[in-house]
């Protein structure tokens, strides 16, 4: 099992930054595949970026690259969401995910943290 927080969001003005954290319980999380994810009000959940269990690997929904980067902290069981530029649209609740090997689904998910962007 493994349990996942997350932390760092907040109410920024368009084109501010914010860093979201995960920190996650437990001894899989280097075994772990982890991403991010988000769902607006009205909105499915959708895909933001995933990282490999190294870190040499990322992966990022079209709408976010460039702007955000997904980074690890194997030594600290901590994954981070580094969000520059922000947009109004980015306004949603994050949410971080792990996925064990072999596994298509994630099957741990932290509660989330509200990210609010005004223009």
């Amino acid at each position: 099992q493994m349990q996942l927080v997350e932390s760092g969001g907040g109410l920024v003005q368009a084109g501010g930054s914010l860093r979201l954290s995960c920190a996650a319980s437990g001894r899989t999380f280097s075994s772990c595949t982890m991403g991010w994810f988000r769902q607006a009000p009205g909105n499915e959940r959708e895909f933001v970026a995933r990282i490999s269990t190294s870190g040499g690997y990322t992966d990022y929904a079209d709408s976010v690259k460039g702007r955000f980067t997904i980074s690890r902290d194997n030594a600290k069981n901590t994954v981070y969401l580094q969000i520059n530029n922000l947009k109004p649209e980015d306004t949603a609740v994050y949410y971080c995910a792990g996925r064990l090997p072999g596994r298509t689904n994630y099957e741990y998910w932290g509660q989330g943290t509200q990210v609010t962007v005004s223009s």
